[in-house]
């Protein structure tokens, strides 16, 4: 299946319906923005099937899967937003000083107004949709734009937006880069962008044009740290689990190892034994274990096992895009596999001993004496990345989080900051800018605006020219 574009006299259109209909104030209401929230839950409910089918037709994505890492989490959206949304846009009032008397101060949230959101394949119905609702219940008229490499799933989002919501609403266009071209070309009030760094510097510079805001959800190098204090066998499971999920195309999949020297076997070992564990010793044969999305993606991931010693896995299938999840102990770190996010199940290794010294050629001049001064060193040194995980003491975790930055991690886990909503997600500096989920969804599509309403029954001589008394005003401020 392979998808249309859509004309630009179709988007022309659809960008001027949605215009005139977001300033004809119909979606200011907050009984509306409900309304529309909980027809969004209900066509989640409904086409819940067929969107599933088509994750498994795009990328062999199970339906326990697809359920857990797409569905369930943009239905738990809906109601976060639904049950606070009221609360979210009430005005607020704020103190005021003296020198403003007789004036009160208030905090007013207002939409943005129209919305572009653009979504990339990997989880392609979570990253698309769960920024909607922050989009809708912001209440901005929207534009998504799903990735053409998932044609099933793309096409089944057209289908279920089109019997929800009126295009004057919320539209969906389809196509390649051109299209992307075509709608960065308009004037937004907002770009939603979740897609890798050199993307979002094209739609960046778009978006410049216009002074129009965005939100850049992208990616990097997720460093993954296992100190010699770690549990092991736990650390092991856990790690597995989260390079193996959806095969490793995940935004805060863990990317490369840090490992201790004196860990490093018995890791490799208990990796091994997991990822049986998750997915049985056919791992092709696992009807869990998602496939590379095109044969662009699978020949790139598999150039990678090249570039240093394979300690576990290796294996793959070009005809059926599978690769199998894979250790590679890495010497040299200009290598492409150190340089390039993976986006696959393939896990690059280095090794540091006590006295911080790193196991490549291209590391001798180090000047770290530590372990976890090496890891400071060779993350700060990157690009931040969007996550950060670390395996050991919990207090050398929180010492090694406050030394680096990234957009989000965990300590002794891997992914599972993304799944708590009361915190916000989102990434920083090449790894992007915002943030969104719960509350923060809101804020992402809303405009906080300050208005001050000052009384008429006195009106005080002191700010007016020539400035009387100017020795008491100075005082007051």
């Amino acid at each position: 299946m392979s998808i249309e574009n859509t004309t630009i006299e179709v988007i022309d259109r659809i960008v001027a319906a949605q215009k005139a209909y977001f300033h004809s104030g119909a979606t200011l209401d907050i009984k509306f923005r409900k309304q529309m929230l909980k027809k969004f839950a209900a066509a989640m409910d409904k086409w819940e099937k067929p969107l599933c089918d088509a994750l498994w037709t795009d990328l062999h994505k199970s339906y326990e899967e697809a359920y857990l890492t797409e569905i369930s989490i943009v239905k738990g959206e809906i109601q976060n937003h639904i049950a606070h949304i009221t609360k979210w846009a009430r005005k607020k009032k704020a103190c005021s000083p003296l020198k403003l008397f007789p004036s009160r101060s208030y905090i007013v949230k207002e939409p943005l107004g129209c919305s572009l959101i653009v979504s990339p394949w990997n989880y392609p119905v979570q990253l698309l949709l769960n920024p909607l609702v922050g989009a809708i219940s912001a209440g901005c008229t929207t534009v998504l734009k799903p990735s053409p490499y998932v044609p099933n799933v793309s096409k089944v989002i057209e289908q279920m937006i089109a019997d929800t919501f009126e295009e004057r609403y919320i539209a969906v266009v389809q196509g390649n880069r051109d299209v992307n071209t075509a709608l960065l070309e308009k004037r937004w009030d907002v770009i939603f962008f979740t897609g890798s760094p050199a993307l979002a510097k094209t739609v960046m510079a778009a978006a410049a044009k216009n002074l129009t805001p965005v939100i850049l959800e992208l990616g990097g190098k997720s460093p993954c740290i296992i100190d010699k204090a770690a549990d092991i066998n736990l650390a092991a499971k856990r790690i597995a689990w989260g390079k193996t999920l959806n095969s490793g195309q995940t935004c805060i999949a863990p990317d490369y190892i840090l490992i201790h020297k004196d860990v490093k076997e018995a890791f490799v070992k208990a990796f091994a034994e997991h990822v049986h564990k998750l997915h049985g010793t056919d791992i092709a044969a696992d009807k869990h274990y998602v496939r590379m999305v095109n044969q662009k993606a699978f020949e790139r991931v598999t150039g990678y096992l090249k570039d240093g010693e394979i300690l576990f896995g290796g294996s793959s299938d070009a005809a059926t895009r599978y690769i199998e999840p894979t250790l590679v102990d890495v010497k040299d770190t200009t290598l492409p596999i150190m340089n390039e996010e993976i986006f696959g199940p393939v896990f690059p290794v280095i090794t540091i001993d006590d006295n911080g010294r790193m196991d490549c050629k291209d590391c001798m001049n180090q000047t770290s004496t530590s372990f976890l001064e090496t890891v400071r060193e060779f993350v700060t040194g990157r690009e931040k990345p969007l996550a950060f995980y670390y395996f050991g003491k919990e207090s050398d975790g929180w010492d090694i989080v406050g030394k680096t930055s990234s957009g989000g991690g965990c300590i002794n886990d891997v992914i599972m900051h993304i799944a708590n909503e009361n915190v916000p997600f989102g990434g920083v500096g090449n790894s992007g800018m915002g943030r969104y989920h719960s509350r923060d969804s809101f804020e992402a599509f809303s405009h906080t605006r300050s208005i001050i309403a000052t009384g008429n029954w006195i009106d005080l001589p002191f700010r007016y020219m020539p400035y009387k008394m100017f020795g008491l005003v100075k005082k007051i401020l």
